[in-house]
């Protein structure tokens, strides 16, 4: 069901909501607002980046960022959520930004590679190190991470929103809108490097504001782990039908002009049973709608 269906109030809270996405304006994003604690996460793969905000006994709600992504991606949704009494949290993934010592090298045995194990490994230590269950969001490859994570130890989710996450199995990038076709032609490092590039020369257009931060936390992120991570969603298990048989409330989050089509999101919340919101955005809502990404997540937090 998409939320678009709700009732009149829902539909009124949700308009506010872009309305308020409208009138955002420039910000630094390197800088989280005044109340924010910073620590780290011991976890698997080594010392993860945490930033916190909110009441300390508020219920938690952790959120992933994805590819080349970090914890600043969230700078807009996580004095949303601590007004509303909620525990915001997130972290840099192994490899990413601040958390770029932690890697395979650091697991026992060593490995040699950034794993779909390692990352879902290290998103359950970062859940155990305070109260469970939390609610989860997961962005883009960060949602396959939280989907098998939520499918393995379900008592430590109350509940998954899956934000521009790969809406398809196997080869997910074959699924991509102009590019697609010929991911299953290039080899995985040379599509991380052409995505780094992109990023890096702000091909997509990102507000100057948003391009600058970006642009500057690449001195951190390891090319292996995007790499690892390109190669990963070439394989992007399966995970569905596990993941509606846990029960937990599902929401599924997409910009009508995310890299995968509306239409393969629409059927992907289909299969969970979950709640479908298309925002007028792109790959980001968590950037550009963060009102209405939140007032979503709400929504269905109370129902």
């Amino acid at each position: 069901m998409g939320l678009g269906s709700g009732s009149g109030r829902a539909q009124g809270v949700m308009g506010r909501a872009a309305a308020a996405d409208a009138a955002l304006t420039p910000i630094d994003w390197s800088r989280f607002p005044p109340g924010a604690e910073r620590d780290r996460v011991l976890a698997p793969s080594g010392s993860l980046a945490r930033v916190s905000m909110g009441p300390s006994g508020g219920q938690r709600v952790v959120l992933v960022p994805g590819v080349t992504g970090s914890k600043e991606d969230f700078v807009r949704m996580m004095p949303l959520l601590a007004a509303a009494g909620y525990r915001a949290e997130s972290y840099d993934m192994a490899g990413q930004y601040e958390s770029c010592a932690a890697g395979p090298e650091n697991l026992e045995p060593p490995q040699r590679h950034y794993t779909l194990d390692l990352f879902v490994d290290d998103l359950v230590a970062v859940l155990r190190s305070a109260a469970t269950p939390a609610h989860v969001l997961g962005y883009s490859f960060a949602g396959t991470v939280a989907s098998i994570a939520a499918a393995r130890y379900p008592e430590l989710f109350a509940s998954l929103t899956l934000l521009s996450s790969p809406p398809v199995a196997g080869q997910a990038l074959r699924s991509f809108r102009i590019l697609g076709p010929i991911t299953g032609l290039v080899p995985a490092s040379v599509e991380a490097r052409l995505m780094m590039w992109a990023v890096r020369n702000n091909v997509h257009r990102a507000p100057r504001d948003r391009a600058v931060f970006v642009r500057a936390r690449f001195a951190l992120t390891r090319r292996a782990s995007v790499e690892d991570i390109f190669g990963l969603m070439k394989h992007t298990p399966a995970v569905a039908d596990a993941l509606r048989a846990t029960g937990l409330p599902v929401l599924v989050v997409a910009g009508s002009g995310d890299v995968w089509p509306v239409e393969a999101h629409d059927e992907f919340a289909r299969r969970l049973g979950a709640t479908l919101l298309v925002i007028h955005t792109g790959h980001s809502p968590c950037e550009s709608a963060p009102n209405q990404v939140t007032e979503a997540m709400l929504a269905m937090i109370s129902a």
